[in-house]
């Protein structure tokens, strides 16, 4: 899925702490230190992701070091909430954990005459996570889909619901299973939906969750509890679960490595919309916030949350979208 931003990644080693696994994350040398620049002051609002929204509020304060007289408001409901926001100019920032579909594109350049600007600020592994003293070794698609989904596009050979379905055994084999997920409204529910189950139907049985940590929180207290949500929300509670694309295939954790190179088949870019008229100059807030997001320290801000850095030839390509 993402292998046409693969790319060698170098410099600074730092270790992820947000990560349910021991991962090397590089910041690439060549991301460009920000510059503060003056005359940087006044008030905007970012709506959207959920996911995003503690890497919003991160990005943030540190963006108010520079200029301590801006003030961004955030809200995080879910990437839908994104697009209207932008078209009715109540929000300047769009976070959105999956792209805008055709439809929210097309009702933008009809309000604008042009399409939005979106910019891809960070890389994420959508981890499915079960409770911490749960042994699960591993799952393919096909598994996690008959698992979330009453119509089994993946075509597994039966519903699974309970866990000696998929292979464990002891108390755990009669056990059912307490399934968590994202409402409607969440860009992570349709990216979910969308490469996980195939584009099939959640089961009636998914208990809906307002936000991620939610999620994360209810399989965390739920010894047979299964869920799903951005890998940055995962906490001492959970186990992040190995993913195999198909049965036969290793299953492979959500690490950078593997989200770059396509193998962790749920890997996922988490963007930032913007409205930028073209051939205009964009709005000195807008313009610093998002060029201080592909600076050294934004991205290592992406990795304090959680989350993977993008490579320099995506910060290169996001950066000339500014000018």
């Amino acid at each position: 899925m993402l292998k046409i931003i693969r790319a060698s990644i170098c410099s600074a080693v730092i270790l992820a702490s947000g990560v349910g696994f021991a991962q090397q994350i590089e910041v690439d040398a060549r991301i460009p230190v920000y510059k503060k620049v003056s005359g940087i002051s006044g008030n905007a609002s970012s709506i959207g992701s959920d996911t995003m929204n503690n890497l919003m509020a991160l990005w943030l304060e540190s963006f108010r070091k520079y200029y301590p007289n801006v003030k961004i408001q955030i809200e995080g409901k879910g990437s839908s909430t994104a697009p209207p926001a932008l078209i009715e100019g109540t929000a300047q920032f769009g976070p959105m954990s999956r792209p805008m579909k055709a439809t929210e594109v097309d009702k933008f350049e009809k309000q604008f005459g042009y399409p939005p600007t979106m910019l891809r600020t960070s890389l994420d592994a959508l981890a499915v996570f079960v409770n911490k003293d749960n042994p699960m070794k591993g799952l393919t698609l096909a598994q996690v889909d008959a698992i979330f989904s009453k119509t089994r596009r993946g075509e597994y050979k039966e519903n699974v619901s309970t866990w000696g379905q998929v292979g464990l055994m002891g108390d755990w084999e009669n056990a059912g299973m307490s399934l968590y997920g994202r409402n409607s409204a969440s860009g992570t529910y349709g990216f979910f939906k969308e490469h996980a189950l195939f584009k099939g139907d959640y089961k009636d049985e998914v208990k809906e969750q307002p936000g991620s940590a939610s999620v994360v929180q209810g399989v965390g207290e739920d010894r047979y509890g299964i869920g799903y949500s951005g890998i940055g929300y995962k906490t001492s509670g959970v186990r992040v679960v190995p993913l195999a694309l198909e049965a036969g295939e290793p299953f492979r954790e959500g690490t950078q490595e593997n989200v770059l190179d396509g193998s962790y088949p749920l890997g996922r870019f988490l963007s930032l919309y913007i409205n930028k008229a073209p051939g205009k100059t964009l709005d000195p807030l807008v313009r610093e916030f998002a060029k201080f997001i592909f600076s050294i320290e934004g991205q290592e801000i992406v990795i304090k949350d959680g989350y993977m850095p993008v490579p320099y030839d995506v910060v290169k390509e996001e950066l000339e979208k500014l000018q």
